[in-house]
């Protein structure tokens, strides 16, 4: 049976955000069908993390480019002002529910949402 998970990163640490893209990875090699959402505080990382000399930027590359970034928040990204960052880097941009992507469109397709 394919565990279908969603990751949901809203907190803004870098810690936080960082066991989201290891879990990805983890749950991605062992065949679960995960997506990764980027909500609140946490899309300030798209741009953080797009800079190659930052810590961990060779881990989100990873889940970029393992195609697991499902959704970024647009109403959150244009707050944090990572948006143009991460349309730059051809993420997808969700903003279904007055700007946010609605979580029950996963729910819909029998997805699990771990929040981060």
């Amino acid at each position: 049976m394919l565990k279908k998970t969603i990751l949901l990163a809203f907190n803004g640490g870098d810690m936080c955000f960082v066991h989201v893209l290891l879990n990805a990875l983890d749950m991605h090699a062992k065949k679960f069908d995960v997506k990764v959402v980027i909500e609140g505080a946490a899309t300030k990382q798209i741009s953080e993390l797009n800079d190659p000399k930052k810590p961990f930027a060779a881990l989100y590359q990873k889940v970029k480019d393992a195609k697991l970034i499902d959704c970024v928040c647009k109403a959150c990204a244009a707050k944090m002002e990572s948006l143009k960052s991460a349309e730059s880097q051809n993420l997808p941009i969700c903003g279904d529910m007055s700007g946010h992507p609605p979580l029950s469109y996963y729910v819909e397709q029998g997805y699990q949402i771990i929040t981060f």
